[in-house]
């Protein structure tokens, strides 16, 4: 029931917290318990991105790794491996610096009236002389050849300038 969602929420925030004790205490109760150990893995996966992202990008392949191993060899075994994930995530820093960005970008889509800019001629990929002489990839500077990072505009004109990763007003 409703004990379910109260568990994993405490699980959560206490990884959120870095509570590594509190921690092993929800993702044992919800084990012990005869939780699938699948649904808390396919969680922790989410944390890996939500709440440490960029902090500690290892943190995703942590969480992956664990549904992994959990998947093949099951309970009671993978009990181990959820205990050492949830602990790394809770001793783990932590960063929403892409999950806001991401959300920004999403209002930004949400919002915005009519139809939504084009994709810039210069970013449009050209396989056809039609397209090419519709100026599709004219100017395009391919960043591998270069030795420092080409100044060169990837947002749509009507977007230029547009910083998802700072603060929106809402």
């Amino acid at each position: 029931g409703e004990e379910h969602y109260n568990c994993i929420s405490a699980l959560h925030k206490s990884m959120r917290g870095s509570d590594e004790n509190a921690s092993l205490y929800w993702l044992a109760r919800m084990l012990e318990g005869g939780e699938d150990p699948l649904y808390v893995a396919r969680r922790l996966v989410r944390f890996a991105s939500e709440d440490i992202g960029l902090a500690d990008p290892l943190a995703l392949t942590q969480a992956v790794a664990a549904y992994q191993g959990c998947h093949f060899i099951g309970m009671p075994e993978c009990e181990v491996i959820l205990a050492q994930c949830v602990v790394y995530f809770a001793r783990a820093p932590k960063s929403i610096e892409v999950y806001r960005a991401y959300g920004n970008v999403k209002e930004c889509l949400r919002t915005h009236t009519g139809p939504l800019p084009p994709v810039p001629l210069h970013l449009r990929n050209a396989p056809t002389r039609l397209m090419r002489n519709l100026g599709y990839g004219k100017g395009y500077k391919y960043n591998p050849m270069y030795k420092e990072p080409v100044e060169q505009d990837y947002l749509p004109e009507e977007l230029k300038g547009t910083d998802f990763f700072k603060e929106r007003k809402t």
